[in-house]
């Protein structure tokens, strides 16, 4: 591997301080340990100055300030036993970075070793608990050389031991007697600081210095081979967790179905320790929660991928909401436009707490059928944030915050909960069974001695008991059993979402974190990509399901099945849209073509997306600018005419009218409306209140003639309904 200019063949790591946040643990203990054998807690400034030294050399320092009879190695081994009953108690610290930091050089065959001065017996301990010692080739450690740091001899012999030459090495330190040892082992030392700056004259012996390991990984990043993107959906996600926490605000089908698998391939190398999802679905929360994963499910490909590392939270839990937004790197907000007004004041309380913990910057990946989406977030965000904390404190923390706008190119259902609830009671008969079946003794997992081995161990001798053949057997026994009904239970999940296979994301660039994720593809104008992606499927979609709706189908999938909707689909995104995209951008083209071929293959596949979730809101598609309106006006400024498009605006008012979706509230406007004037015209020129302003959709004047049209058709569209013969105009 090439690290700024130079070959790298080998990395050498220091422990405490440098890969664990162990340094001030360690300190904790030996002045505890100090004050129970000694009386007294040992100095700090000794502790201090004993970073990065062997043992001996430490003992050295203690007995020159408190004498030769001070017991030192007995206090050492004292504070040992001391910090391993913590770290057996509540693990190791390990630094955030690390686990990246290491599957990044791994990946990229670089060999790796630690060179530590503790003890081989707590070093082994340390990094199995860390679950990190199966990265390492090689271990040195401070009771295995004669001379400690800053003397070069354990780094020197690590080198040795890999065959590499130090020249070829890097050497993670973070201590100052550390740090001279790499340098004097003329590698390339990496200064990490901890606790304590080195002198300057010692810091620049460094070859690279670092705050902290985050800062060496993005430094790192630009060197390391990035997965290819997207991944293949078969694809396995990292194994390896890193230290992030990621969030999604809105757990529905985009949220739930999509953005889950994305933060779980994340770059390729490892993924978040914890995906957080909001959402008010109580039965939801629970069931996720409980299982600690669920599927996706991909109806074209009969293929079930599992996320884990899940958790929910509700939406209306404000503390662990504001939780989220302080603990994650980044937040997947995918809400309904009427929602984010409702929603801002959670998000301007969450980045408040995000500001006063730590002060750091953070992505939020808006997904919004919208374009400007990001901008409308951020507006509504900040007018929260002045509402609580005034106008200069707002500004300064919604800097810190980048509202990322997003295209998203994938279908995604939620399974109904009765089927979900079906599953859940399936699956558990099912475990229950397979359990019964293998008869496998609970009561001896449990400890519980059964009547039956009562009776044989009273007729054992108890020297018979206590052999090492009969141990090894009960545990054996117990291991198995255990081992199988773990076996059973890891088979329980339950699938939550349907999804179509599309695989990247596009986001607009800004974010450092999403150049590295490998189903994000960043673009320099995201909202062109808004514009051709809303033209020609926002629009459709909703006319796909107003029409096979019409026609008596009950999803997407069942509607595309009939001629007269296909027809109806490549008319309107051949014949009319296209033509309208591309009359000024010839090289969109081919971007169009493949978009429409998957657009209509997916539809076709999309059995499980209801009509009435896709149709929903006929008011915001039919509004001036948006969806449908705004594809028609395009189109006309272009010379393309639109019957198409005009029979699908017609179709989602018939679908509104006729109440195809009575729990709809804007269908209902839409009906009351039309069943007080009696005129399609006063819907298509309807003024009302929307979302607390004015509604437009067309100007009576201006658009007379399309009116006219959109009238003849919906004329067309009911007399076929009461004829039950619909036939498209054209």
């Amino acid at each position: 591997m090439i690290f700024e200019n130079k070959k790298v063949n080998a990395a050498i790591f220091d422990m405490d301080g440098t890969m664990f946040d162990t340094e001030r643990l360690r300190m904790k203990m030996l002045k505890d340990a100090s004050k129970m054998l000694y009386g007294e807690s040992i100095d700090d400034q000794i502790l201090i100055d004993s970073l990065g030294l062997s043992a001996k050399s430490s003992e050295a320092l203690a007995k020159e300030r408190y004498g030769k009879d001070y017991p030192y190695k007995e206090i050492r081994k004292k504070a040992d036993e001391l910090e391993l009953q913590y770290v057996r108690k509540n693990g190791v610290p390990i630094k955030e970075g690390l686990i990246d930091v290491l599957e990044r050089l791994k990946r990229n065959g670089v060999l790796l070793a630690v060179a530590t001065s503790s003890r081989r017996v707590i070093t082994e301990e340390y990094l199995m608990r860390a679950n990190i010692i199966g990265y390492f080739d090689i271990i040195v450690c401070g009771d295995e050389v004669e001379k400690g740091k800053p003397n070069p001899e354990i780094f020197l012999k690590a080198a040795g031991e890999l065959n590499c030459e130090p020249s070829n090495c890097l050497i993670f330190e973070d201590s100052q007697n550390g740090l001279l040892a790499a340098a004097d082992s003329a590698s390339m030392p990496i200064f990490i600081k901890d606790m304590k700056e080195p002198k300057e004259e010692i810091k620049a012996r460094a070859f690279k210095a670092y705050d902290n390991m985050l800062e060496f990984l993005e430094d790192l990043i630009k060197y390391t081979a990035k997965m290819p993107t997207p991944p293949k959906l078969n694809e396995h996600f990292p194994k390896r967790l890193n230290h992030m926490k990621v969030g999604i605000h809105g757990f529905g089908a985009i949220g739930g179905g999509y953005l889950t698998q994305i933060f779980s391939h994340w770059d390729g190398y490892t993924r978040p320790a914890e995906i957080i999802g909001a959402t008010r679905n109580s039965n939801l929360i629970e069931l996720i929660n409980a299982f600690g994963k669920f599927n996706v499910h991909y109806e074209s490909l009969a293929f079930d991928q599992t996320i884990t590392n899940v958790r929910l939270i509700n939406t209306s839990d404000e503390e662990a909401m504001k939780k989220m937004y302080s603990q994650s790197e980044i937040i997947g907000l995918s809400l309904p436009e009427g929602a984010i007004k409702k929603e801002a004041d959670i998000i301007a309380k969450g980045l408040i707490e995000r500001y006063n913990n730590n002060g750091k910057y953070i992505t939020i990946l808006v997904i919004l059928n919208k374009i400007g989406g990001g901008l409308y977030v951020k507006d509504n965000v900040e007018k929260s944030l002045k509402k609580f904390i005034g106008e200069e404190k707002a500004k300064e923390i919604i800097e810190k915050a980048l509202f990322t706008e997003t295209v998203v190119n994938r279908m995604v259902s939620k399974i109904k909960e009765q089927t979900i609830l079906k599953q859940v009671k399936m699956n558990l008969k099912t475990v229950e069974g397979n359990i019964l079946k293998k008869d496998i003794d609970i009561s001896s997992i449990l400890g519980i001695p059964s009547n039956e081995n009562m009776d044989r161990n009273r007729n054992k001798k108890a020297a018979d008991v206590n052999t090492s053949d009969s141990l090894i057997s009960n545990i054996s026994k117990k291991l198995y059993n255990v081992s199988e009904i773990a076996h059973e239970l890891s088979k329980l999940n339950i699938t939550v979402f349907n999804s179509e296979a599309d695989m990247l994301l596009y986001a607009s660039k800004g974010s450092l974190i999403l150049e590295r994720m490998r189903q994000i593809k960043t673009v320099d104008n995201i909202a062109e990509m808004q514009d051709v992606k809303n033209k020609l499927s926002n629009g459709t979609h909703a006319i796909i399901a107003w029409y096979s709706s019409l026609l008596g189908y009950k999803t997407i999938g069942q509607g595309m099945g009939d001629e007269q909707v296909i027809s109806l689909v490549k008319k309107v995104m051949s014949k009319e849209i296209k033509p309208a995209i591309v009359k000024n951008n010839k090289e969109l083209t081919e971007y169009v073509d493949s978009f429409i071929a998957k657009f209509i293959k997916r539809c076709r596949y999309s059995f499980k997306d209801p009509c009435v979730r896709v149709g929903r809101d006929p008011l915001r598609k039919l509004k001036s600018g948006e969806r449908v309106m705004g594809t028609i006006d395009l189109a006309h400024k272009n010379g393309v005419s639109t019957p198409m498009l005009e029979f699908g605006v017609a179709a989602g008012l018939l679908y509104s009218i006729l109440a195809v979706n009575p729990k709809d509230k804007e269908c209902e406007v839409i009906r009351k409306v039309y069943e007080k004037e009696k005129s399609i015209k006063a819907v298509l020129t309807y003024e009302g209140n929307y979302n607390g302003k004015p509604y437009k959709c067309l100007d009576e004047e201006k658009d007379k003639d399309l009116i006219k049209r959109i009238e003849r058709q919906f004329e067309v569209l009911a007399g076929s309904i009461e004829r039950k013969d619909l036939l498209m105009t054209s």
